[in-house]
């Protein structure tokens, strides 16, 4: 079977509806919004061309750590098979483009994250989306629990923290003795 690999480069344009599939698979789904980009000769400036939207699927822990790290508004990339649907509604023909998501990660080229790992066996709580009402409680939830993670005995920062660290052990200061360039370089056991 032929698959179609793609790579999307966007922005999460609504916030990851999570749920169990009947196999009792997490399940999360998200819109992206992918935006060309053209050089507008007359005005010497970029513009944006077109937006394309792709519904995002993503399965099993994959579906629990987007839940969990991926909000509306923020630059992603996204990798997956596509697949294009085509469906009758209402006497009218409609087609949709969707990607089941192998990866999923934040672009760092427009902004920051900070990686937190998740052991298999304790996963960061992720409570069900079912009903939009109760969307804006159970994103406050998963914002306090992506806030105030412990993983691995290792408490995890907020998005966009930055925590002050001394060099790896057996690593001296930049600038220090055994330093010409101010690189990190090994000290002396």
């Amino acid at each position: 079977m032929n698959e179609t690999l793609v790579t999307v480069v966007g922005n999460v344009a609504t916030q990851p509806d999570f749920r169990e599939a009947a196999n009792g698979a997490a399940l999360a789904r998200f819109r992206l919004a992918a935006t060309v980009r053209r050089w507008d000769r007359g005005r010497e400036e970029w513009a944006d061309a077109y937006t394309s939207f792709y519904s995002v699927w993503a399965w099993r822990s994959l579906a629990n750590n987007v839940v969990a790290s991926v909000t509306i508004g923020e630059p992603v990339l996204v990798q997956g098979r596509l697949r294009i649907n085509t469906q009758e509604r209402d006497g009218r023909r409609w087609t949709s483009a969707d990607i089941d998501a192998v990866a999923i990660g934040h672009d760092l080229a427009r902004g920051t994250s900070a990686f937190r790992r998740v052991s298999p066996a304790r996963p960061l709580p992720v409570e069900p989306v079912r009903l939009a009402g109760a969307m804006g409680k159970v994103a406050a939830d998963v914002e306090a629990a992506r806030m105030s993670a412990v993983v691995g005995g290792v408490e995890a920062l907020p998005v966009g923290a930055v925590k002050a660290v001394g060099p790896p052990d057996g690593v001296s200061e930049p600038g220090s003795a055994g330093s010409r360039d101010g690189s990190l370089v090994p000290s002396a056991p």
